[in-house]
């Protein structure tokens, strides 16, 4: 007998539990009853193959009738930034060359991240725009991100990496107001998962950093713009086709549009309880949001932004696949966020400073307080109310505000991405070392660090002091490119070293001699050096020597 071909969908929908089948998914293939039957020479695998390719007709002209119907709906933009002509500017590649040449990696930051809103001028965009209302830049450039990240990238990546469901990779689709995500398990295969998108599957990436070197740079150079985590997605949506159902995320978007096109539509926030939420949000019926205030189709070289809270949706249209990357950041980075570190940390002051704090409730204040209580007229809810009060508004004299920072900046650090060295910062680091194997012995082992050697940290956020019983320095030199993958890097330093540590940190960008450290020793300044070099924090003006031979006699 032979085989009969069975699809990734036909497949998936084989290992999920025994249920009534949902009417009309767009990536299933099912076979479909025929009235009249017609002999064929090969037998039973043509017909299968022939109903399969039927009821993908049908799904796509039900695909393209919805996507023509959204098409047909106008609504004028609230903030776009068109042009008539095309925006011109340096390729991805040259801006990344010439940011080699930036001594300080503020600056750095600065100027990518003026790149990637170019027209509209930074400052601008975080006095109006920057968690305020979304806006749309057009181009007329579809050349504009070229280099980012591309379709042939994305196959790449499927046929070299190991790529999961669920962790990589999510395959999902969103028809008739119904989102489903229709992951295997186990690694994913391009026959797979091009079967998948080939059924009208939308493919999100989740962590394109991890896999592309050219996402990774672009990221860990705008991570010192946000002091933030900069993370991102990507999306790769059929012609005809939405992937996902309306909804906010807790994230400032950029939707950055690489090929094809996208038709998006973004909504205010529904009230004032969902202006940057701290969690997103469910997925959302259309009778749910209103109507959109901003309509616009993406093209290849255009960005959107849009602030936390603002729900938006984005479908494909008819004749175009639509390949996007969104960048995100700001997670859990409100002063709200702050205050949870602020407030446990300044009560546990305060009980042990305050006798006020330590004092004794009322003997019987749970027979005149809590909520079965609070309808009553009780002049001792007054007198309970008014103390705690009283307390509350002195905790602020208690506040370990810096030391509570100092915790928001590690979480900051074990997110951050490692920083992509420039050719100049491979020379002059540890990774660049001349340390080498030759003719059966080690040669170069060592590096060759005195006084006179010039040395600055690797960027201007990768390294950082925090207190607590030691003082620890926190560092990014060594995470991974995956979310998480590593625990927390930090070593101890010792509290003689503290103010040295302190010098380099504020001295950046400038190079400064170890001999100026401001150590009790020249034993301890190059010690203290040497540390720091082997630990990647730090890099020198000048290419190390290894030191020179010890001569027998």
């Amino acid at each position: 007998m032979e085989s009969k071909h069975m699809s990734a969908f036909a497949l998936y929908k084989t290992l999920q539990p025994e249920l009534p089948p949902p009417a009309k998914k767009p990536c299933q293939r099912v076979q479909v009853e025929v009235k009249k039957k017609k002999k064929k020479v090969n037998g039973p695998a043509v017909a299968i193959v022939k109903k399969t390719r039927a009821k993908r007709r049908k799904i796509r002209n039900k695909l393209v009738k919805a996507a023509n119907k959204e098409e047909s709906k106008k609504t004028g933009p609230d903030e776009t930034h068109q042009k008539k002509e095309s925006v011109t500017a340096e390729s991805l590649d040259a801006v990344l060359t010439e940011l080699t040449r930036v001594n300080n990696s503020k600056e750095r930051a600065s100027k990518l991240f003026q790149w990637l809103l170019k027209p509209v001028p930074a400052k601008y965009f975080f006095r109006e725009t920057w968690e305020k209302k979304p806006v749309y830049v057009q181009r007329k450039n579809p050349d504009y991100y070229k280099g980012l990240f591309s379709t042939a990238e994305f196959d790449r990546i499927l046929r070299k990496e190991n790529v999961h469901y669920g962790v990589n990779l999510d395959i999902t689709s969103y028809v008739n107001g119904k989102r489903e995500t229709h992951n295997p398990p186990g690694r994913a295969l391009p026959f797979t998962v091009w079967d998948f998108y080939d059924s009208g599957c939308s493919v999100r990436l989740l962590n394109p950093q991890a896999f592309s070197s050219t996402v990774w740079n672009v990221l860990s150079i705008l991570q010192e713009k946000f002091g933030s985590m900069a993370g991102a997605n990507v999306y790769l949506t059929p012609p005809g086709t939405q992937g996902f159902a309306p909804h906010y995320d807790d994230i400032e978007a950029f939707v950055i549009q690489l090929e094809g096109k996208k038709h998006w539509r973004v909504y205010s926030p529904r009230s004032e309880d969902e202006v940057l939420p701290v969690l997103s949000s469910p997925n959302f019926d259309q009778a749910e949001i209103g109507k959109p205030i901003l309509d616009v189709v993406l093209e290849a070289g255009d960005l959107l932004f849009f602030p936390r809270g603002f729900i938006h949706q984005g479908n494909c249209l008819p004749d175009a696949h639509s390949l996007h990357i969104t960048i995100s950041s700001y997670q859990k980075n409100s002063w709200g966020h702050l205050l949870q570190k602020v407030i446990p940390a300044a009560l546990e002051v305060a009980m042990e400073e305050d006798v006020e704090f330590r004092r004794g409730l009322p003997l019987n204040y749970l027979t005149y307080m809590g909520v079965q209580n609070s309808d009553k007229v009780d002049p001792r809810r007054e007198i309970f109310l008014s103390r705690v009060e009283k307390l509350i508004k002195k905790l602020p004299n208690f506040a370990p505000v810096d030391a509570a920072i100092d915790q928001k900046a590690k979480e900051f650090f074990h997110d951050c991405l490692p920083p992509v060295l420039t050719p100049d910062e491979l020379a002059t680091s540890v990774q660049g070392a001349p340390a080498r194997w030759e003719n059966g012995k080690v040669k170069n082992v060592g590096v060759h660090i005195t006084t006179q050697t010039k040395i600055k940290l690797l960027r201007a956020g990768c390294a950082r002091l925090y207190g607590g019983d030691a003082v620890h320095l926190c560092y990014t030199i060594d995470n991974s490119r995956v979310y998480h993958k590593e625990e927390p890097k930090s070593i101890e330093i010792q509290t003689e070293h503290t103010d040295a540590v302190e010098f380099l940190i504020h001295s950046y960008p400038n190079f400064v001699t170890v001999g100026t450290l401001p150590c009790d020793s020249v034993q301890d300044k190059i010690a203290l050096a040497e540390l720091l070099f082997e630990k990647g924090i730090i890099h020198t003006s000048e290419p190390l020597q290894a030191p020179p031979a010890v001569q027998s006699e």
